[in-house]
């Protein structure tokens, strides 16, 4: 093969010398019935342009968010990147920057990330944030153990309104972490009573704000009873444009706050890779989870940044270390560093307003559908519609329509069939009203 070097003899001799009498041989473990009786069906060599043709003909068989009015969420959201920050990124220091492990040769790469800290901190009302994590789930159970490890406790209580991924992943680290983990049912309405299942095993909270729903809520009492019991409030946040205009969750009481970033400097990207946020109060730093930056100076007096509280022996000796999660996604880091920068504080507030007026104008217009209805009593940019019939099917009927028409409650629930009239739906200024219209008029022509 052609990027394969060794030899027939090379291949014999190394067989031989772990005693395997042939190639097959290394996979008798795998069952007959689960092995490829022959190579599959592609071709064996093609031209580079070949290729490129091959691909994209399989591509073009789907419909992305760019190629028509997208009201998808649940999670993941369409922003319009400046194009400087694409242009930053992809600089030779920045692209190819390797872990900052030797500051003395690292100080950009640990000063765009103290950078990053810092706005994590101010956006969120905490007092200290870390330089990024994988994304907004593995944030939220990172979040997790870090409450176990506080409290010394085991059980987090996890709201209804969370996403679904976002607990699934929480209770796949519970299964083999050794901590259990109590699920509220999603609730439409937003009404769940969190206060009443915390109990005295009880290490933390999680509750999502605004709520997978799309509601926004005030957590002061929630926050209150969760510290008078002894536990810890995690407030998640998958659409961080909220949070220049809804009430930070610091200001409300909130001990941990874990965030999906991917809304800042980061394209949709079929899923990843995303940019997980997660910020505390300083009381809590040494439990904190992955890399934090701090501001030193050196021999001369001049200002310069560190790696503090971690050393690499901590992300390597698993049994000794706080978290095992040991690097970061710093490129996706600076995408979003930048883009809040240029945006300024006046700039992340007005985008945030423009979000939520679109919202407000498209829930207006899609409330006023015959057999749609708002479920929501409050939103951000993302509310709930409640459909006289299944939203999937309703949802591949605005496809052919022009229309991405928001995440169906039984793609998100499948095994809960009460949920498959409901649709989740995004807007953001990405979205004109002329989007606005097509999609109101599309949905009363599929109703």
């Amino acid at each position: 093969m052609r990027y394969l070097p060794h030899t027939e003899a090379d291949r014999r001799a190394m067989l031989a010398a772990i005693g395997v009498s042939s190639i097959d041989a290394l996979f008798r473990d795998v069952p007959p019935g689960a092995r490829l009786a022959g190579p599959i069906d592609l071709s064996l060599h093609m031209g580079e342009i070949e290729v490129e043709r091959a691909i994209g003909a399989m591509a073009d068989k789907n419909r992305h968010a760019g190629q028509m009015a997208s009201f998808l969420g649940a999670g993941a959201y369409r922003h319009h990147v400046p194009s400087a920050v694409d242009h930053l990124i992809q600089r030779g220091e920045f692209l190819t920057s390797y872990t900052p492990y030797q500051p003395e040769v690292a100080q950009g790469t640990l000063q765009y990330l103290f950078e990053f800290q810092t706005q994590i901190a101010l956006i969120t009302g905490m007092e200290v944030a870390n330089a990024s994590m994988y994304d907004g789930a593995t944030s939220c159970v990172e979040a997790v153990m870090m409450a176990n490890r506080v409290t010394r406790r085991k059980k987090a209580i996890l709201a209804g309104g969370l996403h679904p991924h976002y607990r699934e992943v929480v209770e796949t680290y519970g299964r083999y972490g050794g901590f259990t983990v109590a699920a509220g049912n999603p609730d439409p309405n937003g009404k769940e009573d969190l206060a009443k299942l915390i109990d005295g095993e009880t290490s933390c909270v999680v509750v999502q704000n605004p709520s997978v729903f799309g509601h926004v809520r005030d957590l002061s009492a929630l926050a209150a009873a969760t510290a008078k019991a002894g536990a810890l409030l995690i407030v998640v946040v998958t659409e961080i444009v909220s949070l220049g205009l809804v009430t930070p969750p610091g200001a409300m009481g909130a001990d941990i706050v874990a965030c999906e970033g991917q809304s800042l400097g980061n394209a949709l990207n079929y899923g990843g890779p995303y940019v997980g946020l997660l910020a505390t109060r300083e009381k809590f730093v040494r439990q904190m989870p992955g890399r934090l930056i701090g501001e030193t100076v050196d021999v001369d007096g001049k200002r310069g940044w560190v790696l503090t509280l971690s050393t690499r022996e901590q992300h390597i000796r698993r049994e000794k270390a706080t978290s095992n999660i040991c690097t970061n996604s710093g490129l996706c880091a600076l995408a979003f560093t930048i883009h809040l920068s240029l945006l300024g504080e006046a700039g992340f507030t007005g985008l945030a307003q423009l979000n939520h007026a679109r919202a407000v104008q498209l829930a207006d217009k899609l409330g006023a559908v015959k057999g749609a209805s708002v479920v929501n009593d409050s939103f951000f940019n993302e509310f709930t519609l409640r459909l006289k019939r299944p939203a999937a099917a309703v949802v591949d009927c605005l496809v052919h329509k022009g229309v991405l028409g928001g995440v169906p409650g039984g793609r998100l629930w499948p095994d809960r069939p009460e949920l498959a009239d409901l649709l989740l739906v995004a807007t953001t200024e990405t979205n004109s009203e002329v989007d606005m219209d097509l999609f109101a008029r599309a949905l009363a022509e599929v109703l």
